[in-house]
C-alpha cells in the first residue's frame, strides 16, 4: 500500500535549510496497522503529509497505492485523495456551519454520489452517532466531533487510513472510545493504517511499530 524510497524533506528557513526528513525507507503491506512514534519534531507529521501528497517531497520516491505520488500536479494528488484515502487530524476540522451529516457527505459528494447522505447516516450510525445527524459541531463533545471525522474518513470506504494524533484533543476516557471505533472499523474494512502518536501504549494496539528521531527511522 506504501512504498518510500530515500524519502527527504528540507524546508528553507532564515537561518539556512532545515532538513526534516532525511532519507526514509519504508514498505507497509495492505491491511496492515503501523503505528510511528517519535519526539516532536522527529518529522512523523511532516511524512503523513508526503504520503497524503499535502507536501511536495524534496527527493526519494512515494508511492501509495501503487500511485507514484511525485508524478500527479496538485489537481491529481486531490482526486487521487479523495478516491484513496482517509484522513484524521488531531483537530477535528469539521464545517462549523454544517451538521453532522452534511460534514461527512462533503467527500461524497465531491466524488459525485447521489447517495452521499444515505451513506453519511450509515457511517455516522456505526460511530454510535445516529442521534446526532442534525447536530452542528458546536453542539457535539470533543469525542463526538471526533467520530464524525472519523465517519467522514470511513464514509468513502478509503484503501489506506491516515490519522494524526487522533486522540490529542481528547480525555483518556474519550480518547480510548475512539480508538477502539477506529481499530473496529479498520478491521471491518480492511483498510490500512498509519498512524501517528507519541503513546507507545496507543502504538502497541498496531501491526507494526516505527520510531522516527532526527528524521530517519531509529526502529
Amino acid at each position: 500500500m506504501i512504498r518510500l524510497r530515500d524519502l527527504r524533506l528540507t524546508i528553507p528557513a532564515a537561518s539556512g535549510p532545515v532538513n526534516i526528513l532525511l532519507g526514509i525507507d519504508l514498505d507497509v503491506a495492505a491491511g496492515q496497522t503501523i503505528s510511528v512514534l517519535g519526539a516532536s519534531g522527529s518529522g512523523k507529521t511532516s511524512l503523513l503529509m508526503l504520503i497524503a501528497g499535502l507536501e511536495r517531497a524534496t527527493g526519494g520516491t512515494i508511492e501509495v497505492a501503487g500511485q507514484n505520488i511525485a508524478a500527479l500536479d496538485e489537481d491529481a494528488r486531490a482526486r487521487f485523495r479523495l478516491a484513496t484515502l482517509g484522513i484524521v487530524f488531531q483537530a477535528f476540522h469539521l464545517i462549523p456551519s454544517m451538521t453532522a451529516l452534511e460534514n461527512v457527505a462533503v467527500p461524497l459528494e465531491l466524488a459525485g454520489r447521489r447517495d452521499a447522505h444515505d451513506i453519511a447516516a450509515e457511517a455516522l450510525r456505526r460511530v454510535e452517532l445516529g442521534h446526532r445527524l442534525g447536530h452542528r459541531p458546536a453542539q457535539l463533545s470533543g469525542g463526538e466531533q471526533q467520530r464524525v471525522a472519523l465517519a467522514r474518513a470511513f464514509a468513502p470506504t478509503p484503501r489506506l487510513l491516515l490519522a494524526d494524533e487522533p486522540t490529542g484533543n481528547l480525555d483518556l476516557e474519550t480518547g480510548q472510545t475512539v480508538m477502539d471505533l477506529l481499530f473496529a472499523l479498520c478491521r471491518t474494512h480492511g483498510t490500512t493504517l498509519l498512524l501517528i502518536s507519541h503513546d507507545p501504549v496507543l502504538a502497541a494496539r498496531c501491526d507494526r511499530i516505527v520510531t522516527l528521531r532526527n528524521g530517519v527511522i531509529a526502529s
